[in-house]
């Protein structure tokens, strides 16, 4: 066993089978095992304090709880550093030359995940957005469910009707959840614009188009959709007042009218109605199915129908129609040359009397 494996050297250099391998001393195997067990160390301190901050803060919110795992995760890593870079540099001008070798070639060879970390801390520092919110992020819509160095993860939802033609094309006509998980790199913040759905205000206005016939009694109609939609938003009428109070005082918005109301508009074919109104950026798909069958029940007790796009035949001219039998009897002539009745002698011209 001596011979196969031997420290030799004033350095005490591992030899392996009489092979001086570079490298590998016994000084440098102390500092690997050292900077191992501190890696360990700090990973249970981590996980420990990551877990404990989980369960005291998840009651509370979900927001802090995700704060508190970032400092977690933020303090693991500096700490990591701090010691590798003490059990393997003792001299600093190793360490900044090192260090200049080391950053020119990450910067070369990992540019793209230089740029996902660098976005991930302009995430945390910008607001960009947080656990939990709604947002679409290179061109995938859904709620943040994981954020990391280097990725953030969605929870991918639907489209409204209006843009089912984005890519990708999704099966499920509304804003809800469609069952795929969607890992973007953070750098993608740096590319496109992020929406965030819920981030100051956790409210978003909505429409809802209703076309009905210039016969119908268009103020009747009006007076549906707004009862109809007072009732099934009112929940929201106060809240949305404070936080777009709170909206005004942190940012210079103008503020918008919180109450439904409903709109008008002439088109060739009808007169379109739209109604606009508050509510919360989930559950839109219940206060719209909620809204709809409303609308569908006191329209039709009202007696005004729903426009559609069909036609409407009001008047037709005058048909003339020519049956041409003299074809279809010399066919029948031609098949049968035996046949010799008036037809076939009506075909062939004036009666004549046989001779």
């Amino acid at each position: 066993m001596n011979r196969v494996l031997q420290f030799v050297g004033p350095d005490k250099a591992l030899q392996l089978f009489g092979v001086k391998l570079v490298g590998l001393t016994g000084e440098n195997g102390k500092k690997m095992l050292l900077s191992l067990v501190f890696i360990g160390l700090i990973w249970i301190f981590g996980w420990g304090v990551g877990k404990l901050a989980g369960a005291l803060l998840r009651q509370r919110s979900g927001r802090s709880a995700f704060w508190a795992k970032q400092s977690v995760h933020l303090f693991s890593a500096v700490a990591v550093v701090i010691v590798l870079c003490s059990v393997w540099f003792t001299d600093p001008a190793r360490l900044a030359t090192a260090f200049g070798l080391i950053t020119a070639g990450l910067a070369f060879a990992l540019q793209r995940v230089i740029t996902a970390v660098a976005a991930y801390f302009v995430i945390l520092r910008g607001k960009t957005f947080n656990i939990g919110d709604r947002v679409v992020m290179g061109g995938v819509r859904g709620d943040v469910i994981e954020l990391s160095f280097i990725q953030t993860t969605i929870m991918e939802m639907g489209e409204p009707p209006s843009v089912d033609s984005a890519d990708p094309a999704m099966w499920v006509r509304s804003r809800q959840y469609t069952g795929r998980i969607v890992s973007l790199t953070n750098d993608k913040i740096f590319e496109a614009p992020v929406y965030n759905y819920s981030r100051d205000f956790p409210y978003i206005w909505e429409e809802m188009l209703i076309p009905v016939s210039y016969t119908a009694d268009v103020a009747r109609a009006e007076q549906i959709m707004l009862c109809a939609a007072r009732e099934a938003t009112l929940q929201f009428d106060e809240i949305g007042d404070a936080a777009l109070s709170e909206l005004e005082r942190r940012y210079a918005v103008r503020r918008s009218q919180l109450e439904p109301r409903v709109y008008v508009r002439l088109t060739d074919n009808w007169v379109e109605l739209s109604v606009r109104f508050l509510t919360s950026e989930h559950g839109i798909r219940d206060i719209k199915d909620k809204l709809s069958r409303e609308l569908l029940k006191e329209f039709t007790r009202a007696g005004i129908g729903i426009a559609s796009s069909t036609y409407d035949i009001v008047g037709m001219p005058p048909i003339s129609i020519r049956l041409e039998n003299a074809n279809h009897e010399k066919n029948q002539l031609a098949q049968d040359p035996a046949d010799t009745g008036p037809a076939a002698g009506a075909i062939h011209g004036p009666e004549s009397d046989g001779r």
